[in-house]
């Protein structure tokens, strides 16, 4: 690579500053300054590369590096502040995946280029030996202005077995074969974490560096199928981790149902129940009819009064909402249930997707066979109005007193919150039961049950109404709620105006739309991302045209 030689550079004139070089002797009695020579424009990259290189062996260091391109894309970003994105990584096993590389990184120098050319002589016959023999000629070429640096250890390599279906599933990968990511398949987990190695000829130690008896003994080695991690710190200095035993593991004893041997095992008795309710998706046939194993061990610890309760309001009602049947208890008994986790799992399920999404449902009722149901479907839409940037918990809480004294002071009811009246606004974020809706011209619309309305059989995105006839609920809902988040009720003449087909269509009149900001605050809950979304498209397209020209 590079000669470099650093030597101080005097004023902006970009003149290097130093002693002259000269074959003859220097007279030291008549002190006098070096000449300033004025410095090349032209400028240099210099690469410290960890590695004895040779001509022949440049353009194998250049590879090493990640090619010429990788090179100059990181000298060509900027240094200073921003030189962790200035980096370069030395493979020094390029075709292993498994090697992880050494990082480098471009700082910013000021060294400068020498050109050191040394002439030879030949010693004349009669002249002695302490002469010079040659003659050496330094010129400056160039400032290098960046500097790529390797300055870390070449450590955690780690090779793994070849042979394990994820290395092969790996090398498929990087190869882009189909049919091996085809025949990649989890092997069962085994429980032989170790392997017995027969004396030292297993790691090739010298017995000379073992101690008496440590030569014929048994050892073992790991057998974990520990694969290297994608990505390593490329922090240089270790940090105190201070590890130590995790205090809620304790030693139990667990029996192989097959072998019927015993063997110890660390349980961790903090570890998470899973004691969330079921959740089931629309497209799933049957319904649960009772809670799961884990909620059910935990009925005898649940709280029997409000355990009670629960179950009455689900006989009177078999869908609610979170909030609405929160606002059926008092604070202090709606905090026991939200820490219990498993008070609302013991008497109800959860739909994933379709019209009842996130709601609470009776266990063993199935809303998609009763068409009674139609009155708990929820609408939902989020307030474009609503800022994007997530406050921080000190505003959020400070907002919630706000709210509760200025309930307080209105003399509204805290606990209707899920209810709708047209009149009165109490959330930033529309969701709402159609049952929970008093509003009149709403529930006019809501109880019609002619052909127009319903349906004869329950739908995935519509529940048990027509597409025209939901649509026209929403429209009406939605201007209503905006209207009161403007601080204006909307009133009937507005509303029916609205529900007005276009001239020559069947469809209902355009409204402004705002321009929303991407980002998952401004997503429905549970959508998917655009890119998301699209692949799952393609995915379901393929799956499609498989079944419809199968393979012969």
């Amino acid at each position: 690579m590079d000669i470099e030689a650093e030597q101080p550079v005097a004023g902006p004139s970009r003149t290097a500053v130093g002693p002259s070089i000269h074959t003859s002797s220097v007279d030291l009695g008549t002190p006098s300054s070096a000449p300033e020579r004025p410095l090349p424009t032209t400028h240099f990259y210099s690469v410290e590369y960890p590695g004895f290189v040779q001509p022949a062996s440049a353009p194998l260091a250049v590879e090493r590096l990640g090619g010429q391109q990788a090179i100059d894309t990181a000298f060509r970003r900027a240094t200073g502040r921003d030189r962790v994105e200035s980096l370069l990584e030395l493979r020094l096993r390029p075709d292993n995946p498994y090697a992880h590389p050494v990082p480098g990184e471009v700082v910013p120098t000021s060294n400068i280029i020498l050109k050191v050319v040394k002439r030879k002589r030949r010693r004349k016959d009669g002249d002695s030996g302490d002469g010079p023999i040659g003659e050496y000629t330094v010129q400056a070429v160039g400032v290098a202005p960046k500097t790529a640096r390797f300055r870390s250890m070449a450590d955690f390599q780690y090779q793994p077995d070849m042979s394990d279906p994820v290395a092969q599933l790996r090398g498929a990968m990087d190869s882009m074969d189909v049919d091996g990511i085809l025949r990649y398949h989890i092997p069962p987990e085994k429980e032989d974490y170790t392997i017995s190695e027969a004396g030292p000829e297993a790691m090739n130690i010298d017995p000379l560096l073992l101690g008496e008896g440590e030569a014929t003994k048994v050892r073992t080695r790991s057998n974990l199928r520990l694969f290297p991690a994608p990505l390593f710190s490329r922090q240089g200095v270790p940090q105190n981790y201070n590890y130590k035993a995790n205090t809620a593991s304790v030693e139990t004893i667990v029996v192989d149902d097959e072998t019927g041997i015993e063997q110890k095992r660390l349980i961790n008795r903090m570890r998470w129940k899973g004691f969330g309710p079921i959740s089931v998706s629309y497209a799933e046939k049957n319904v649960p009819d009772k809670p799961s194993a884990a909620v059910e061990e935990q009925r005898g610890q649940a709280d029997k009064k409000i355990l009670k309760r629960l179950e009455e309001l689900f006989q009177e009602r078999p869908i609610w909402t979170r909030a609405a049947i929160f606002n059926q208890f008092q604070p202090l008994e709606v905090r026991d249930i939200v820490n219990s986790k498993y008070l609302l799992p013991l008497v109800s399920y959860v739909f994933e997707d379709g019209p009842w999404r996130d709601t609470y449902v009776r266990l063993g009722y199935d809303p998609r066979q009763d068409p009674e149901a139609r009155f708990y479907q929820r609408l939902y839409f989020r307030n474009v109005n609503h800022p994007i940037l997530r406050p921080s918990v000190m505003t959020r809480r400070q907002e919630q007193r706000n709210e509760s004294a200025e309930a307080r002071f209105s003399g509204m009811d805290e606990r209707r919150s899920h209810i709708f009246d047209g009149e009165t606004i109490t959330s930033e974020t529309a969701a709402f039961q159609l049952c929970d809706i008093t509003d009149e011209m709403l529930k006019e619309m809501i109880e019609a049950d002619d052909e127009d309305s319903l349906r004869d059989a329950c739908n995935e995105r519509d529940g048990w109404y027509t597409t025209s006839a939901l649509e026209r609920i929403k429209s009406v809902l939605r201007l209503k709620f905006f209207s009161l988040l403007e601080g204006h009720v909307a009133t009937r003449e507005e509303c029916e105006k609205l529900l007005v087909p276009q001239e020559g269509t069947d469809k209902l009149p355009s409204r402004y739309r705002p321009k929303l900001k991407f980002g998952k605050h401004n997503m429905a809950k549970g959508a998917l991302r655009p890119e998301d979304a699209a692949a799952q498209r393609l995915m379901t397209a393929i799956e499609q045209q498989r079944k419809t020209f199968p393979p012969r």
